[in-house]
């Protein structure tokens, strides 16, 4: 079952949710339209939770991006 509690983006204070919500209500498809937006910006800080999580364990925003794609989340 899917954390959809869990911190991803540190710097910016948002979990799992709030990253799907946003890439729902923006239709971002990829990871550069994901990085680039100014309605909730994420992964301009310390950018470890990009690809790797911050927590170097996998949890980052590709993963978010590819779970709402596959409508897993």
């Amino acid at each position: 079952m899917i954390d959809q509690d869990r911190m991803i983006c540190v710097c910016n204070s948002l979990d799992m949710r709030e990253i799907a919500a946003c890439i729902k209500e923006n239709d971002f498809k990829t990871m550069d339209a994901l990085l680039k937006n100014s309605e909730c910006p994420m992964g301009d800080k310390c950018e470890s939770c990009i690809e790797e999580g911050f927590d170097n364990d996998g949890y980052s925003l590709a993963m978010v991006l590819s779970l709402v794609k596959q409508e897993r989340i």
